[in-house]
């Protein structure tokens, strides 16, 4: 390639580099449970909320909304919930502070939560994973529309409250509505990769996490499970499906 030709192909690389990072993901929001479902939305440190932290999506229904590049944060389901006009009320699983529109309160644990991060200033990459680091509340999946080779399926579709232990589940009429994590029923370093296990090295998987990541393999099931549970991908759409399809 002639010196200036090779000179153009890394400007018009770089130029794209710039472009795509000042662009617009789109993220795609469907309920597919046989319930309301009330989705949070909480943007990381320095990160807007989308639709001012939460909406109400019924049976069947989906929303859609943008994202800027290189924004990060968190999505996760509430269900069970009443709402009054002023938007006050309560859910029984996810609620964030009794309000419709969280607006930069996280959710009540346990929940399952969408981890995502698109993009920063040293990477162009898109970084999201399904955590039950927080409990189980509702089966999810997030997934990439396009992106090539290599772009997986974050998720956990199986509901995990039916096997849920009974000291660790959350019960509203009778129901188990959330499992908790062994962090929230137990309180002890070992499970919550807190102190002596505050680190890669020492905090490893428990019975308990190992139970969750044999039903969910594609889900973190504690702190530090990166390895076979946060997926990487370029794409300018992601779908999160509540209550996904069985594989």
């Amino acid at each position: 390639m002639p010196a200036s030709s090779s000179h153009l192909f890394f400007l018009c690389l770089c130029l794209s580099i710039s472009l795509s990072f000042a662009g617009e993901i789109q993220i795609i929001v469907v309920n597919n449970c046989n319930h309301s479902v009330w989705p949070g939305i909480l943007g990381s440190s320095g990160n807007p909320s989308p639709e001012d932290g939460g909406f109400h999506l019924g049976v069947g229904e989906e929303a859609v909304f943008p994202v800027p590049t290189g924004w990060s944060g968190r999505i996760w389901g509430r269900q069970g919930c009443f709402f009054d006009e002023q938007g006050k009320g309560f859910c029984d699983t996810g609620d964030c502070s009794g309000a419709l529109l969280c607006k930069g309160v996280g959710s009540t644990p346990p929940s399952t939560v969408v981890e995502m991060t698109f993009g920063t200033a040293k990477s162009p990459l898109h970084y999201y994973d399904v955590s039950l680091v927080d409990g189980f509340n509702l089966p999810v999946t997030m997934s990439p529309i396009g992106g090539g080779i290599g772009c997986g399926v974050a998720g956990c579709e199986v509901d995990l409250n039916m096997i849920c232990p009974s000291n660790f589940a959350v019960l509203k009429q009778g129901k188990v509505v959330g499992c908790k994590s062994a962090c929230l029923a137990l309180q002890k370093d070992e499970y919550c990769c807190t102190g002596n296990y505050g680190s890669p090295r020492s905090c490893k998987p428990t019975l308990f996490s190992h139970i969750f990541k044999s039903i969910c393999p594609r889900a973190y099931s504690f702190a530090y499970d990166d390895s076979s549970s946060l997926n990487m991908c370029r794409a300018s759409r992601y779908l999160i499906t509540f209550c996904p399809p069985p594989r």
